[in-house]
Parts: C-alpha cells; structure tokens; sequence
C-alpha cells in the first residue's frame, strides 16, 4: 500500500469533521525524558516545526540543570513529574510498577512530593503539577494522596476511570507510537492511523474530547519519526484541528 493510501482513513475522518463544523483536538506526551540527548533534540525540533505543545515526562531522580537548560530553549515543552526514579518495586512475574502497593505509602509519597519539588524547581517556566505513573500504573489506593501532594491532574494510558476522576482530573493518552510487545520500535503506520481514527470517531459521537498520542523519544526507530512527522504535516499545519497543551488541557478540565 502506497504512503498516501494508509493516510487515506484520517483525512477522509479530518474532512467528516470539518463538514460537521467541528474541530479534532490532539495532544502529544512523551515520556523518559532525563538528559538532553540527540533523540530529544530531534523531538524538540519536530514539535517546534509545527508548532505542537508537548508535555514532557521528566523523571525527577535523575534530572538535572543540564535539561533545565535545554527546555528553556524549548517554550513548546511543559515537564511534568514522571513518578520519582522509574525504579520496579514489583515482584517477579508482576507487571512493572513503580506506584503500587508494594512500599509503604508513606515511602512512595515522599518521593512524589519530592518529584514535584524538584520538577518546579528545575522547570519554573514550564513545569505543569502532572503525574505521569512510569509504565503508565498506578494504585488506586495512592491516587487518593496525589491532591495532598501538589498534583493537579493525572496523565496514564487508556480511558479515564470514573471514580478516580473524582479524585483529580484525568488527562490521558489513547494511541502509543510503540511496539512493545513486538518489534519494540514504532508499530505499523496503518495500524496507528487506525487507532487514531477510531479514537477520533469516539470523540465525534461524544461530541468532542482530547485524543493523547503518546511517544518515547529515546527508543524511536525512523519508522517512528517519520510517522510522527507525517502525523504533524497533515493535522497540525490544518487550520481545522487543534494540538492542545497540557496546561490548556488542565484549564479545560477545571471547567468542567
């Protein structure tokens, strides 16, 4: 199937939205982000190219001024807090997690208060009071404590659940760039259209909703940056749709 062929389904669902006199809107969230690194140069110079807010998920541990520099050169960038260190407090054959309840709370609080100190600190012009859980898991039980801590909003993967959006606000993201259980680099672009229409066609009968894609600069293969690039070209560069940041998107949620 030819390049512009795989496109064919999102532009068919852009233009549906366009008819309808609505506007998509989409917002990016990358995730691991410690040291500055070619990898997340080339991020940084992708979203400013057109123009797309990212919502950069820094892991506090082990950050330091020499990020701190770099995102100051990056005003599309907004660092929120992912977790403290990554760090798998699992037990063998468990699912990894770093924010379970496998500690005692009061350990794992005081690192997440830490995270937010230290992100606000490095970060002052660009730091949002978001949590990002690492492997996107969380304990039900901590969620409770987050408001206590500083956190304004929650950030994980897949649709937002109920009862903890009463807790805190829920921004989260629906479409992975990455192959994890495969390949590990960047899944099939005919798939991701896919996931990313149907999403779209979600909000269009829930009439409206931010749809998160979600990406890791520093294990992308091309096939990743290129369908990232693509992305951009067709939606962002539109004036039809809109690319969100997580600060407009915590504003919105406070609305509601």
């Amino acid at each position: 199937m030819m390049d512009d062929d795989i496109w064919l389904p999102l532009r068919h669902e852009l233009e549906r939205w366009k008819k309808a006199k609505l506007r998509p809107l989409f917002w990016l969230r990358d995730d691991d982000a410690v040291e500055p690194t070619p990898a997340l140069d080339r991020l940084l110079a992708l979203t400013k190219a057109h123009a797309v807010p990212v919502a950069l998920a820094v892991i506090p541990a082990g950050a330091g001024k020499a990020l701190a520099a770099r995102l100051e050169e990056a005003p599309n960038a907004t660092a929120v807090v992912h977790g403290w260190s990554h760090a798998n407090h699992a037990a063998a054959g468990e699912k990894k997690q770093e924010l379970g309840a496998h500690r005692p709370v009061d350990e794992v609080t005081w690192e997440l208060r830490q995270g937010v100190a230290r992100c606000a600190e490095l970060f002052p012009g660009n730091f949002a009071p978001v949590l990002v859980p690492p492997w996107n898991r969380i304990d039900g039980n901590l969620i409770r404590c987050l408001p206590g801590l500083g956190f304004k909003a929650l950030s994980v993967f897949g649709a937002a659940n109920a009862a903890n959006g009463e807790i805190l606000p829920h921004i989260n993201t629906h479409v992975d760039l990455m192959d994890w259980h495969g390949t590990r680099g960047g899944r099939p672009h005919g798939e991701l259209v896919a996931a990313i229409v149907e999403q779209m066609q979600l909000r269009y009968e829930a009439g409206g909703g931010a749809i998160g894609i979600l990406t890791h600069h520093l294990v992308h293969d091309e096939g990743a940056w290129t369908f990232l690039e693509r992305l951009f070209s067709i939606t962002a560069n539109d004036e039809g749709n809109d690319w969100a940041s997580i600060s407009d998107l915590m504003v919105q949620r406070s609305m509601t």
